[in-house]
């Protein structure tokens, strides 16, 4: 039977071979919180990273709501979610298994040429692999490939084809995360003062004020860590990034303030270079 057509009957029959399932709502994406639940407030359904009170009886808090119990699947609230409903998904992890997300052809190719054979899924652009074991969930590990198991939902397509395999080490390795760089890796901006005007930054003590202040504003984010550091970047930027005064050591001084607070290299990159093309640098 369709689960397009009928979900909730897809989703009490996974639940009954031990599937946790929740509803997808128009965008295939998990209803929102209630009001009550909405910025975690409630501190969180027990099964969730951060363990917390909730009892919550409606469809909240995505892939942590997924549950194999049929009397919270035939609640009222959560009838009036399978009427809005589009698709099933289910929690892998919960399952005791771990998706990998193959996106198009190309990360088809690679799979078959390096992985073992196991359960396979057709999905709209590429193909689901099943593997029997349960990993860290992370997205975008190589060009195509996401990694849906622990604390993730995955669509449920069908029952596939092929027997299950046990998760190769070769899909563990691909969610390790690498250590970051000690030092940024882009160039030092190099923009030269203009002729005949001696730069009004040169004096050490304004321009290390200067890094010294974002590096504070960096360092005490509490949260929107990552506009946070965008506009830490900005500042700088704005104030000494036109005259050939920021080097590598002050580059690399704002790089290490923004990793400790947990910022990749990568991120540290695109928030540096998307500053200077808002400036016009």
């Amino acid at each position: 039977m369709s689960e397009t057509v009928h979900p909730r009957h897809t989703a009490l029959s996974l639940a009954a071979s031990g599937v946790p399932v929740l509803p997808l709502r128009r965008g295939k994406v998990p209803f929102g919180n209630c009001p009550t639940c909405a910025d975690n407030a409630c501190g969180g359904r027990p099964n969730m990273k951060t363990p917390g009170p909730c009892q919550c009886p409606g469809v909240c808090h995505a892939w942590a709501a997924a549950t194999t119990d049929p009397a919270v699947l035939t609640s009222p609230a959560w009838t009036d979610a399978w009427r809005r409903a589009v698709a099933v998904a289910y929690h892998p992890g919960g399952a005791g298994l771990t998706v990998l997300d193959l996106d198009d052809a190309d990360a088809i190719a690679w799979a078959r040429t390096t992985l073992p054979a196991t359960r396979t899924v057709p999905t709209t652009r590429g193909e689901h692999w099943i593997y029997r074991g349960t990993m860290t969930s992370r997205n975008a590990v190589r060009p195509g490939v996401d990694i849906k198991s622990t604390m993730a939902y995955a669509r449920y397509l069908g029952p596939g084809t092929s027997p299950l395999t046990d998760l190769p080490d070769a899909v563990r390795v691909l969610a390790v995360k690498q250590p970051p760089a000690l030092r940024p890796a882009p160039r030092a901006v190099s923009v030269p003062a203009r002729s005949g005007r001696r730069c009004p930054h040169r004096t050490p003590v304004f321009l290390e004020r200067g890094i010294a202040m974002a590096e504070q504003r960096i360092t005490a984010a509490r949260s929107e860590v990552h506009a946070t550091v965008y506009g830490a970047f900005l500042a700088v930027l704005s104030r000494h990034g036109r005259c050939g005064c920021l080097t590598d050591a002050h580059m690399a001084r704002l790089f290490t303030a923004a990793q400790a607070k947990g910022e990749t290299v990568r991120h540290c990159t695109d928030a540096w270079t998307n500053a200077r093309t808002t400036l016009g640098l």
